[in-house]
């Protein structure tokens, strides 16, 4: 079985490459790497994502959760230029990755960080994320548990979650558990997207 890529310091190969991806409506090359997710493509779910969140408005924090090498961030800073984009992540590779691909796209506005790095004060207008469901149930649980309280009033997240890989529990866990208003805005290609507005 091969590493996982929320392994803190993968020990694959850090063999770069660059490969053209679609980003906020247009082509760039971005840099990927063994040892991350999905580093040969942008994967199905966060396309599904990308291609049906409303762009964040305004000058405030938002946070992609699980960055990966970086295709929530960048679109997230692509779309939204004045914001300042968090990307959190355990994986140092990945969180390399991002900062060379924010700096080749002008992205300075993104901070390629792990999850203490964050100030405990900052709170998000926006939280997209493609949640890395493998690390299990109660792992990702604490995750957003973490999280989600941080949203902005009248801030909410995006989480897109594989059908077959307990999509609908967890949107009843989020409703029942953390008394959360969640909506699922869209079901594609195997893949369901949650709305999670902020408490209060």
């Amino acid at each position: 079985m091969g590493e996982h890529y929320f392994t803190a310091e993968p020990a694959s190969a850090d063999r770069r490459r660059t490969i053209t991806v679609e980003l906020a409506g247009r082509q760039v090359a971005v840099a990927t790497a063994p040892g991350v997710f999905s580093p040969d493509h942008v994967d199905t779910g966060t396309r599904v994502l990308l291609a049906n969140v409303p762009s964040p408005t305004g000058d405030g924090d938002v946070l992609d959760l699980g960055c990966g090498w970086g295709p929530i961030a960048l679109e997230l800073a692509l779309r939204a230029p004045a914001a300042r984009v968090w990307a959190v992540d355990v994986n140092a590779r990945a969180l390399d990755l991002l900062t060379h691909n924010a700096a080749t796209l002008g992205c300075t506005a993104v901070r390629a960080v792990t999850a203490d790095q964050v100030p405990s004060d900052v709170r998000f207008a926006a939280i997209w994320s493609n949640p890395p469901i493998r690390i299990g149930k109660d792992a990702l649980h604490d995750l957003l548990r973490a999280w989600l309280p941080r949203l902005a009033p009248g801030g909410s997240a995006h989480l897109v979650v594989a059908k077959n890989l307990g999509a609908d529990s967890l949107q009843r866990w989020l409703a029942d558990e953390l008394g959360l208003a969640v909506e699922r805005v869209r079901t594609a290609k195997g893949f369901r997207l949650l709305r999670i507005d902020a408490a209060g």
